[in-house]
């Protein structure tokens, strides 16, 4: 049977109609204590045991609980610990996807942009790109306004607006200090930005909120096998070394990158991979040093891909590269050429910002987890975005492919699939219309209103409200019994020690990078990479923990040696 809602402090939902599920108020309370949760996963049979915190994942979890299914997540490491958090940040159609004539995905992405800026606002916000032409580029200008009418049609011209084209003077006065030299004119369209890593996160959370039993930092180490049929796993919690058998009717492999490991978990899959590695590498630098207010589609001039420069308040962000690689997906960082290959670009049309590797703030790299058959004999920039679920003989359902703007039909469905498995009847999916936590605000401009009429800050209300939409407040009420925990956790920043003491209780924070790199970007923005943040985080995070003066040391040192092995940069290809 299921656990009861007393004891996880979660909606623990019977099997009912899709409708009464979409319609049910999803409680904010926090998730049940670890040592809870960890009880409930061995406790009883679920329907669903799925593999991997990612996007996917965590969206196949959310969606499934409110079918009425029962369902335990775990992830090794934290959710969005891989790809996941190492985006582009972007909730977009895909404009370059129509040069290479996936009209059905751009179709998809469109859609569920639409639909993402409604149900997370708060997370998902309108985005103008402008795209600049120059003489003899490999898109000429009428081609990229012809195929931008295109990408308004796909969206059933339900975008933000419709794209619109510039002649060079216009462009110029709208993207001060680029290139003028050869410059034709250009267009501007619409996409939308997104915090990758929270994105993510609330889906967990709504998961679990659903009545999932969610856990980060659960390994799987080993699959039960019944007669030759998949039927739960062994796991291990890697913060007490508790070894705990799950038993499940259908396990789910949303692993990413990680796919092919869990496959040779099992005896009954053949070796040929099912994923190939695409690596995307990003670099942040300082707002002034690249000043631009709205994104840039840019064709690179070193080889005509298409790369973007996109605003992220204090920063500015210059991606992406993309190349096959065979690198780990734990060991998987950006390398010298790759920086310089970004900074080139950038140069290439901001001759006058004169970037160099000092400028560089952070840099980091993800693996795109594309369909192996995607490839063909073309290369990871032509490979196609689309999803594809597989089950081996064991029963196991794996999904790869797919997009950070996808992740809610993919989770859609891989839970058709797993009913079909399961031979239930099938439940539509609510998720199409139910807000992801926090997402439930009327008006997101009276939000804000709200927001700085009580937070002495701008920038941290802003903060605030874009994180956690309806629930800032809960943050906030922190502040008012302990008022030291609205200082900043670092200067200049908006985030404020609140944040590590509601990490911990709302948001399934048990490490320093879980709150430095995921739940908040603060790794990604100071050129220590949050190191200093991370001493004050603990003070605040040790009591609620139990931490001890050394655990403290160790979980500093713990942090220092992870974000140099996400944000290093090696000198060489891997």
């Amino acid at each position: 049977m299921r656990p009861d809602s007393a004891a996880l402090s979660t909606s623990a939902l019977s099997r009912r109609d899709s409708s009464a599920v979409a319609s049910l108020p999803l409680s904010p309370q926090p998730p049940a204590p670890r040592s809870e949760r960890l009880a409930a996963l061995s406790s009883q049979e679920f329907d669903l045991l799925v593999i991997g915190g990612g996007v996917t994942g965590s969206g196949i979890a959310r969606d499934a609980s409110l079918r009425g299914l029962r369902v335990a997540l775990v992830e090794r490491e934290d959710f969005a610990s891989g790809t996941s958090s190492r985006s582009s940040r972007l909730i977009h159609g895909g404009v370059r996807y129509l040069e290479h004539g996936h009209l059905g995905l751009v179709f998809e992405s469109s859609i569920e942009r639409y639909r993402l800026l409604r149900l997370a606002p708060h997370l998902v916000r309108p985005l103008a790109f402008v795209w600049p032409v120059y003489q003899g580029a490999r898109i000429p200008r009428w081609k990229l306004a012809a195929g931008l009418k295109l990408y308004d049609a796909l969206a059933l011209f339900r975008n933000v607006k419709g794209s619109r084209s510039f002649n060079a003077r216009q462009v110029s006065e709208i993207i001060p200090g680029l290139r003028t030299e050869g410059l034709k004119g250009g267009s501007r369209y619409y996409d939308a930005a997104t915090d990758d890593a929270r994105l993510t996160f609330i889906n967990a959370l709504g998961a679990s909120e659903a009545g999932a039993v969610v856990l980060n930092h659960v390994s799987v180490r080993s699959l039960l096998l019944q007669d030759g049929r998949a039927r739960g796993a062994t796991v291990v919690d890697s913060l007490t070394g508790q070894q705990l058998t799950v038993r499940a009717r259908v396990l789910v492999n949303a692993t990413g990158p990680w796919s092919d490991e869990i496959r040779k978990l099992d005896a009954a899959n053949g070796d040929a991979p099912t994923v190939r590695g695409s690596k995307g590498v990003h670099i942040s630098v300082p707002h002034d040093r690249l000043p631009t207010d709205c994104a840039l589609t840019l064709l690179s001039p070193v080889d005509g891909r298409v790369m973007f420069i996109l605003p992220a308040d204090t920063h500015t962000i210059i991606g992406t590269t993309e190349t096959a690689t065979r690198a780990h997906p734990s060991e998987v960082r950006a390398s010298l050429s790759d920086v310089d290959y970004l900074l080139t670009s950038a140069n290439g049309f901001f001759p006058n910002a004169h970037l160099s590797r000092e400028d560089v703030v952070s840099a980091w790299a993800g693996i795109r987890p594309l369909v192996a058959s995607a490839y063909g004999s073309g290369d990871a920039g032509s490979a196609s975005r689309e999803h594809a679920i597989h089950s081996s003989p064991s029963g196991v359902l794996a999904i790869s492919g797919g997009k950070l703007t996808t992740f809610r039909v993919m989770a859609r469905d891989m839970v058709d699939a797993v009913e079909q498995a399961l031979g239930v009847p099938h439940r539509k999916a609510p998720t199409h219309a139910l807000p992801l936590p926090g997402g439930d605000i009327p008006s997101l401009d009276a939000e804000l209103a709200s927001a700085r009429s009580e937070v002495a800050r701008e920038d941290t209300a802003l903060h605030l409200v874009r994180a956690y939409g309806s629930r800032w407040r809960q943050v906030w009420a922190l502040t008012r019994e302990q008022p030291h925990l609205a200082e900043p956790l670092v200067p200049g920043l908006p985030y404020i020690r609140a944040e590590a003491v509601h990490g911990v209780t709302h948001e399934l924070v048990h490490s320093l990078s879980d709150l430095l790199v995921r739940r908040l970007k603060v790794a990604f923005e100071t050129r220590d990479l949050g190191r200093a943040a991370a001493r004050i985080a603990a003070s605040d995070m040790a009591p609620l923990l139990g931490w001890s003066p050394d655990t403290v040391e160790r979980q500093l040192a713990d942090y220092s040696s992870d974000v140099e092995r996400l944000f290093g940069i090696d000198p060489a290809d891997a």
